[in-house]
């Protein structure tokens, strides 16, 4: 039972900038905008939020507030992927350029964005770029009194970080928005018929952009979770390691649908974890990395066959829109 519940927060803390990035890409994608970015974003994020909590450090001295400092590490983390966003809604919403070609430069620019600046800061620490043990502690798991202690489920539901808890609360309030709300529903119309939607009055532009730069801010949460909790607030060259790639197979995986992207990146974080809790003898570490990736290729090959018409694609995704030809 003890191995079972340190497998289980295990997965959950390496599933949850896999679920940032994916919940992102899917408002992104609800808009009708295919932004191959993610991965970039997330490097923005979580370069510019480790940035955020080592300068203010820096500036304060010892007297820095871990609360502040962790504040600071997720808004311009959030607003750093929002540029992203914004980068790359004006190539294509406003400039009209090829939406593939966008994302894939916008991937090329945040990784190199974001390993500039993590060694950057490594220079100016005079070796690497790492938070203190205060906002360390803003960062770890939370103790809720009378809940964190109960056996099993104390730890198994109220004992992680509170980034972790905001991403479940994202998820739930993106199923209220895009099936409850007015704004969702008209989102919704904007990716599956531009023109039907510019029709009836809805802003298209406004919409497109606001949903891929917010999208973007989603995922920059997912790369402060990388730099501030996975790497304990210490620059990590590469520290993605690629998992923005895996976000936008989770959502092909999850079928646009913010609540099987919960289970889609619970599923990979375990697999993810794998090796540590269940090792076979003479079985390399190899295998047992490849092993996520597996499994996200077979699960892709089973939804695109059993894709169906409420469950695929918004109709407009990856295809710019223009007015004029409406």
């Amino acid at each position: 039972m003890e191995q079972l519940i340190f497998f289980i927060t295990a997965a959950v803390v390496a599933a949850t900038p896999l679920l940032f990035g994916t919940l992102g890409e899917i408002l992104t994608e609800k808009s009708g905008n295919l932004n191959l970015g993610v991965e970039g974003m997330m490097f923005m994020g979580a370069a510019v939020g480790l940035s955020a909590s080592f300068l203010y450090e820096q500036a304060v001295g010892a007297g820095a507030s871990g609360f502040l400092s962790a504040v600071l590490a997720v808004v311009f983390g959030f607003l750093a992927g929002v540029l992203g966003g914004l980068i790359y809604s004006v190539l294509t919403v406003t400039l009209r350029a090829n939406q593939v070609v966008s994302g894939l430069a916008l991937t090329i620019m945040g990784v190199g964005m974001g390993n500039f600046i993590g060694e950057l800061l490594g220079l100016r620490a005079g070796g690497f770029a790492s938070v203190s043990d205060v906002t360390r502690s803003a960062f770890s798991g939370a103790r809720i009194p009378g809940l964190s202690g109960m056996p099993v489920i104390g730890r198994l539901l109220f004992s992680f970080d509170f980034m972790v808890y905001m991403v479940i609360a994202a998820a739930v309030l993106m199923i209220w928005f895009l099936n409850k709300s007015r704004m969702g529903l008209h989102l919704r119309a904007v990716g599956e018929d531009p023109a039907t939607a510019d029709a009836d009055g809805i802003n298209v532009t406004r919409y497109k952009y606001l949903a891929t730069c917010i999208g973007g801010g989603i995922c920059g949460l997912g790369g402060v979770y990388i730099s501030m909790v996975r790497s304990s607030g210490t620059w990590i060259h590469n520290c993605v390691g690629g998992l923005g790639w895996i976000s936008v197979a989770l959502v092909i995986c999850a079928a646009w649908s913010p609540a099987r992207a919960i289970l889609g990146a619970l599923l990979f974080g375990g697999l993810s974890v794998l090796r540590f809790y269940l090792p076979i003898q003479d079985v390399p570490a190899q295998v047992y990395n490849i092993i996520p990736f597996l499994a996200t290729v077979l699960i892709l090959i089973f939804t695109s066959v059993r894709q169906s018409k409420e469950r695929h694609q918004p109709a407009s995704c990856g295809v710019n829109y223009f007015r004029e030809e409406r």
